[in-house]
């Protein structure tokens, strides 16, 4: 393989991008206490509204098992909490506690910030673009409905 042919391999670029983005954001987000997926989770619920642990997983592209380790330490520290889904017991509803919004409101500006630096060299519509774009895309290959 050459090299221009994996700078030109879309999911390679992807990557690329947000393991930068995540590097960009962990110092931010070590300021704060929390971790990337500790951050990811608490955003999702905070944009979102509570969730299952299902849903949780597919929207914060977690593992299930990490995503239970994540919530763990996320209970622990008072930013979410579990509660049996009134409908059906075996459903358990994650949501955010006061103390879990008030820390997304504390790192969504940095968070915003880093995105704002990575899209930097786009036009306002060009981002646009690029957004609509790739919605079209993960539309196309998700496997959930979320």
């Amino acid at each position: 393989m050459k090299e221009d042919e994996l700078e030109n391999f879309t999911p390679y670029l992807l990557n690329r991008i947000m393991v930068r983005y995540n590097k960009g954001v962990e110092e931010t987000l070590k300021a704060a206490g929390v971790s990337v997926p500790q951050m990811r989770t608490l955003t999702v619920l905070e944009k979102r509204g509570s969730c299952t642990i299902n849903e949780l997983s597919v929207l914060t592209v977690i593992k299930q098992s990490t995503l239970s380790r994540t919530l763990d330490a996320l209970e622990d520290m008072d930013c979410v909490r579990r509660e049996t889904d009134a409908f059906d017991s075996r459903i358990r509803k994650i949501h955010l506690t006061d103390r879990g919004r008030s820390l997304c409101a504390q790192t969504w500006p940095q968070m915003k910030g880093m995105e704002e630096k990575m899209l930097a060299s786009l036009t306002p519509d060009q981002q646009r673009a690029f957004n609509s774009m790739l919605k079209c895309i993960l539309y196309d290959i998700r496997h959930h409905n979320l």
